[in-house]
């Protein structure tokens, strides 16, 4: 599908849907896909990110990804509160991005019934790419990590949520660095767009060091091909299985699988086999988490071996094994923040120096 049309789909299912939430303020389009002319095709294993304000959010977990009119959308909701200035954007990197000027969309705004989220747009827009917004973005990124992994217990939830919870922070140090170059922090190919963000900056020592930190600097095409065909078995197993609602459900669904299955395929057949690891030990372990709540045990002891296997190619085979690697990711932070301010001035350079903008309160 090309990425207009999915955006005509997504303008829509706002239109005759979205607009309907109780307190409805508008909706945007984000993620991705933003960096696609309408004229290109949205790539196999991508979806339409669209986010619906809402005065309040309702109870239960976001409408996810869907099928509608052709398009995978993937909706989700923010409650108002967090846009009550283009500072709070600007300071914020998972939502910055959506509002920045340069987009091959063009306007990101699918609905704005009070012209606010335009008004933020024209304002966040100007300011964007200032470097003090970008260290802020990227300070909230680094600081992500640190919370989420500072004290790191191994024991306080079962083993696939205890994997995500390192899994997760781990993957955001190239949030860090993408922030840096002005590049979006996307969630499932967040590896490979730091591979290209620092490789094109002669930072390739630096992409590898992110490798590291998250364990496949040595995986193989061939070992990761397998692990994906494991994952491929277990996904279907679950998608088959699945009924207590997670936060990641829609993420299991039929609909989802090209996503984490096909678009992975697709990545190690061009030779970007250690970028995938992350989405599929993530997989992995959302699978694992589902099962748990909902498979018989003699299909979840049938499953379990091929998790441990992709776990133990990252170097993970205890709960001392991710303490350690917790820890590893933390003294790593000051040398990330190092490659982003690298990163920084890399991108400045290539602008000509112009960071553009006014001054945002």
């Amino acid at each position: 599908m090309l990425a207009g049309d999915a955006r005509g789909a997504a303008a829509d299912w706002v239109a005759r849907h979205g607009s309907r939430l109780p307190g409805f303020r508008g909706a945007y389009l984000t993620g991705s896909t933003l960096s696609l002319p309408p004229g290109a095709e949205v790539p196999v294993g991508s979806d339409t990110d669209v986010m619906v304000v809402l005065d309040e959010l309702p109870e239960g977990h976001k409408p996810g990804k869907f099928l509608y009119g052709g398009a995978l959308l993937e909706v989700s909701y923010l409650p108002h509160a967090r846009l009550a200035s283009p500072a709070d954007v600007l300071g914020s990197y998972h939502l910055a991005g959506a509002f920045r000027a340069d987009l091959a969309v063009g306007d990101t705004v699918l609905a704005d019934p009070t012209g606010e989220l335009g008004r933020l747009r024209t304002e966040v827009g100007r300011a964007f790419a200032e470097p003090r917004w970008v260290r802020r973005r990227w300070a909230e990124a680094r600081g992500n990590v640190a919370r989420a992994l500072t004290g790191f217990d191994p024991t306080a939830a079962p083993w696939p949520q205890t994997v995500l919870a390192w899994l997760f922070p781990t993957g955001v140090t190239t949030h860090v660095v993408l922030v840096a170059g002005l590049r979006n922090p996307t969630v499932r190919l967040r590896y490979l767009a730091a591979r290209e963000l620092l490789t094109a900056h002669g930072l390739g020592d630096a992409y590898e060091e992110l490798l590291t930190l998250l364990g496949c600097q040595d995986l193989t095409a061939r070992r990761a091909e397998e692990h994906l065909h494991a994952l491929a078995r277990t996904f279907d197993a679950t998608a088959a299985v699945a009924r207590t609602p997670f936060f990641f459900s829609s993420d299991l669904t039929p609909a989802a699988r090209p996503i984490a299955v096909d678009g992975s395929l697709r990545l190690i057949r061009q030779g970007r086999h250690r970028e995938v690891m992350f989405w599929i030990a993530a997989t992995f372990a959302r699978c694992h988490t589902a099962l748990d709540a909902d498979a018989p045990a003699a299909l979840r002891r049938e499953l379990e071996p091929a998790f441990h296997a992709a776990l133990a190619d990252l170097g993970i085979t205890s709960a001392a094994d991710l303490t350690a690697r917790a820890r590893t990711v933390l003294a790593a932070l000051p040398a990330v923040e190092q490659t982003a301010e690298r990163v920084l001035a890399a991108t400045l350079a290539h602008s000509g120096g112009r960071a553009g903008g006014q001054a945002v309160s």
